[in-house]
């Protein structure tokens, strides 16, 4: 069910401040937007890929991956916290280091993923990551594991990339490839050395 509030409470809204779910809650221009938290298959799958990239894909690109980083644009950074969303997973390379605070980051990482989950926002974020100069947008579905890789155009705004004839779709910005695979997991692997790759969740 989803309830739009035109004023929050101030008690409503401190015993939220003080919940744990509300590490997800997210600032839309000023706008409070309180999503579920997460639930076990939404975790178990964030942290197999953050798992993958950290052994992988961070010692070959020399770049960084973070989970759950509140993002705003330099241009807000006065005021952050009334202007962030949250992505499920975010990749750094390099050139993008400079972007870092200690509690959030002002400005375009390399890509963002999100984890799609039954009736929540996903698709209203791209808007701000296109604006922020985000380079790919990776949605995954949490039940299925069905992958989208967006990549960012004119507009601006993102464009679908399409799989290959075996199926892979390929990150230009990362290196990174995916597959869906049967059992509701998607195969990962970087370049075309299969071997690194994995199917992911594990379990």
């Amino acid at each position: 069910m989803k309830a739009v509030v035109a004023q929050m409470p101030a008690h409503w809204l401190a015993d939220r401040m003080n919940s744990e779910i509300a590490q997800w809650d997210e600032m839309w221009e000023g706008v409070l937007h309180m999503p579920p938290a997460p639930n076990r298959f939404h975790q178990n799958f964030e942290l197999r890929l953050a798992v993958y990239l950290f052994v992988h894909w961070v010692p070959r690109m020399g770049g960084r991956v973070h989970q759950q980083v509140n993002l705003t644009p330099p241009a807000d950074e006065a005021h952050w916290t009334l202007n962030f969303r949250i992505p499920d997973l975010v990749l750094l390379s390099p050139d993008r280091f400079h972007i870092e605070r200690n509690e959030y980051m002002a400005g375009a990482p390399l890509v963002v993923v999100e984890i799609k989950s039954p009736g929540d926002e996903t698709y209203d974020k791209l808007p701000f990551y296109a604006a922020l100069g985000v380079l790919e947008v990776w949605v995954f579905d949490r039940d299925t594991k069905a992958v989208e890789l967006r990549t960012l155009t004119a507009g601006p705004a993102y464009t679908l990339l399409d799989p290959d004839a075996d199926g892979w779709v390929r990150s230009p910005a990362s290196g990174v490839q995916f597959r869906p695979v049967p059992g509701n997991k998607v195969r990962v692997r970087i370049g075309e050395d299969d071997a690194t790759g994995e199917d992911l969740p594990e379990a």
